[in-house]
């Protein structure tokens, strides 16, 4: 530590405590001497291969959301249109030889 100038760096503590929200407990290098954590590598689902769901709130919201607008969607009346019927061959022809001149 002799090339660092003086009383421009924090102290270092090599082997400084951490405590995480788990439980676990293991020894660092920080410039705190105690560090308080919530995740780590012995409760983190990627290295765990368990699922931790944290629960914030966002889920009801978006679902509360979600529920309303299915049922704003169930109560709106769709207009029936009137279905497309073919033209009796008559009147079919009749327009057939105004346009043509031929039957």
């Amino acid at each position: 530590m002799g090339l660092m100038k003086k009383d421009t760096h924090p102290k270092y503590y090599p082997k400084a405590k951490t405590h995480c929200a788990c439980g676990a407990e293991f020894n660092v290098g920080s410039v705190k001497e105690n560090a308080e954590i919530e995740i780590c590598s012995q409760c983190h689902p990627f290295y765990t291969g368990k699922e931790k769901i944290i629960e914030t709130g966002q889920v009801e919201k978006f679902r509360t959301r979600l529920s309303k607008v299915q049922t704003s969607k169930s109560k709106k009346v769709r207009s029936k249109k009137k279905p497309v019927v073919a033209p009796s061959s008559a009147k079919a022809m009749a327009g057939k030889k105004a346009l043509t001149g031929k039957v």
